[in-house]
C-alpha cells in the first residue's frame, strides 16, 4: 500500500502541508512580535528624553542608586515591563536599574542601533539585551550627564526580563490559541480535500492500470472508458487506439500465418501433383519401352508433357504474383485504347470458349475511350478474369467484356453465367489458390492465382477488383481505369 502512487502522492502532498503550516505559524508568530515591537517602540520613543531630566540630579556627584531606583518606581508603578541601563560611550554598562532576579550576561553591547535610533531612522530598530546575550528588544535611548560628562546614555529596554517570562503567557492567550486553531482547521480541511481529489484522480489511473493488466493478461477486448480530454482522459484514448491496432495487428499475424499454411500446402499439392504424374508415366515409358505400342508410348509422353507444363505455369504464375505483391514490378502507365485491347484478349481466348461451347463476345461503345495506366498490365488482369470465367461456365453458357465510358473513367466488367459464388465464398475469392468449387481438379479449375494476381495488379494501379455474383445466375467482375489526358480516341 505504501508502494502505490497515492500513498506516495498523499504522503508528499500531507508534508507539504503541514511544512507550510509550521511555516505560516512561525511567521505569523515572527510578524506579531515585530509588530508589538514596533508599537511598543514607537509610544515609548521619547521615554528615555523624558527620564533624562529627573535622573541627571542623581548622577551630578555620584549615581546614586538609592534616589534613582525611587524614582524609576515612582515612575513606573507597577508596571515592570521596563529595565534602565547607563551606557558610556564605547556600550558599556555603567550602572544597571533592573531587577535583581538575573545577572547581567552582557557588559557591552553594540552602539550601531543606539546611533541609528538617535538618527531618527524607521522603526522598529531592536538593540542588545543585557541580562540576555543574545536576545535583541525593542528599546529608547537618550544623551544623559554623568558627573558632568555628556558621553553618557540611558538605555531604556522596553521589555524587561520579567516581561519576557510573561510573554509565555500571551502566548497562551484566547488570541492566539484562536489563530492556531483556525490556522489548524485550515491545514487538515485543505488536507482533506486534497486528500479526496488525489483519491479521485488515481481511481482514473487505477482503471487504467487494471485494463493494461487485463490486456496483458490475454483479455484483449478490455478497454477503458475516457469521459474526459484530460491527460488521464487522453491516456485511456490513446491505449483504446493501441489495443485496437494492437488486435488488429495479431488478428492481421494469425490470417497471415493461416495463408502461409495454405499456401505451403496448396504449393506442395500443385507440385506433387503433376511431379507425380510426370514420373509415373517416365517410368511406366523406361520399364515398359519394349512392349509399349508406338502410339501408347505417345499418348504417356504427351500426358507427361502436359504436367509439365502445367508446372511451368505454376511457377510462372507464383513468381509473378510474388513479384507484383512486393512491388518489385512497377506500373508503365500510359495511355492507350482500352477498346482494342478488350477485342484482342476476347479474340485470343475464342478458340478455348468455342472448344467448351461457350458464347464469348465484347461489347464495346461507339465512343472508343484511352486509358492511362500499363497495357501489359491490365492485358495480364483482364486475360485472368476471361480464363476464370470461362472455366467456370458450363457448356451453352456466355461469358461478355463489356466496357462502359463514365465521366473520368473507364468501367470493365467481365461477366459469365456460371454458377455464381456464395456469398461467404465472396470475401476469399482474391486469396491465393483459393477456388469456390472443391471439387474440381487443378486441370479443370486452375492453380486459384488468377484472381489473386488480377487483384494485386489493380492494387498497383490504385483501383479496386470488385465482384457481384448471384448463385444459379453468374458472376460479374468490375474494375476502372482513368481515362487519359487526350480523352477519347476516334
Amino acid at each position: 500500500m505504501l508502494n502505490s502512487f497515492y500513498a506516495k502522492l498523499s504522503a508528499l502532498f500531507l508534508v507539504l502541508i503541514v511544512g507550510l503550516g509550521v511555516l505560516l505559524a512561525v511567521l505569523g508568530g515572527r510578524t506579531a512580535q515585530r509588530y508589538a515591537d514596533e508599537v511598543e517602540q514607537k509610544l515609548n520613543r521619547t521615554l528615555a528624553q523624558e527620564m533624562v531630566p529627573r535622573f541627571e540630579p542623581l548622577l551630578e556627584d555620584s549615581i546614586d542608586y538609592k534616589g534613582i531606583r525611587a524614582t524609576i518606581r515612582d515612575m513606573t508603578g507597577i508596571n515592570r515591563r521596563i529595565e534602565i541601563y547607563i551606557l558610556d560611550r564605547t556600550g558599556t554598562v555603567k550602572a544597571s536599574f533592573a531587577p535583581p532576579s538575573a545577572a547581567i550576561r552582557q557588559k557591552k553591547i553594540d552602539m550601531a542601533p543606539i546611533r541609528r535610533f538617535m538618527k531618527g531612522e524607521g522603526l522598529p530598530i531592536l538593540g542588545d539585551d543585557p541580562r540576555h546575550g543574545n536576545a535583541e528588544k525593542p528599546f529608547s535611548a537618550a544623551r544623559i550627564e554623568l558627573m558632568g560628562e555628556d558621553n553618557y546614555y540611558l538605555y531604556v529596554i522596553l521589555g524587561s526580563e520579567q516581561y519576557a517570562s510573561v510573554a509565555g503567557m500571551i502566548e497562551d492567550s484566547y488570541i492566539i490559541r484562536g489563530g492556531l486553531v483556525g490556522l489548524g482547521l485550515v491545514v487538515v480541511v485543505v488536507a482533506g480535500l486534497g486528500l479526496l481529489l488525489f483519491r479521485r484522480l488515481t481511481q482514473r489511473l487505477r482503471r487504467v492500470q487494471h485494463a493494461v493488466m487485463a490486456f496483458e493478461q490475454g483479455d484483449y477486448e478490455q478497454r477503458i472508458d475516457a469521459r474526459s480530454s484530460d491527460e488521464i482522459g487522453q491516456l485511456a484514448t490513446s491505449f483504446n487506439r493501441m489495443a485496437d491496432t494492437l488486435v488488429d495487428t495479431m488478428e492481421e499475424l494469425r490470417q497471415a500465418d493461416r495463408m502461409r499454411r495454405e499456401l505451403v500446402a496448396n504449393v506442395s499439392h500443385d507440385l506433387r501433383s503433376p511431379l507425380a504424374s510426370i514420373q509415373g508415366y517416365l517410368e511406366t515409358v523406361h520399364m515398359k519401352d519394349g512392349d509399349l505400342a508406338p502410339e501408347e508410348r505417345q499418348r504417356y509422353v504427351k500426358t507427361a508433357l502436359r504436367n509439365t507444363r502445367r508446372l511451368n505455369d505454376l511457377v510462372s504464375e507464383l513468381f509473378e504474383l510474388s513479384k507484383l505483391e512486393t512491388k518489385q514490378v512497377e506500373p508503365t502507365l500510359e495511355p492507350f485504347p482500352i477498346p482494342e485491347l478488350a477485342q484482342d484478349v476476347v479474340m485470343q481466348y475464342e478458340p478455348q470458349a468455342d472448344e467448351q461451347g461457350i458464347d464469348l463476345r465484347a461489347e464495346l461503345p461507339e465512343q472508343h475511350a484511352r486509358v492511362r495506366a500499363d497495357i501489359g498490365l491490365v492485358e495480364r488482369a483482364l486475360s485472368n478474369l476471361i480464363d476464370n470465367a470461362i472455366h467456370y461456365t458450363p457448356d451453352g453458357g456466355t461469358v461478355c467484356v463489356r466496357l462502359v465510358n463514365e465521366d473520368e473513367n473507364v468501367c470493365v466488367e467481365v461477366r459469365d453465367t456460371g454458377p455464381g459464388i456464395p456469398e461467404d465464398e465472396l470475401p476469399h475469392i482474391f486469396e491465393r489458390f483459393y477456388r469456390v468449387d472443391k471439387s474440381r481438379d487443378r486441370d479443370s479449375g486452375g492453380a486459384g492465382l488468377g484472381l489473386a494476381i488480377a487483384n494485386t495488379i489493380l492494387d498497383l494501379h490504385d483501383q479496386s477488383l470488385k465482384v457481384e455474383s448471384t448463385v444459379g445466375e453468374g458472376t460479374t467482375f468490375r474494375f476502372r481505369l482513368p481515362v487519359a489526358a487526350d480523352g477519347a480516341g476516334r
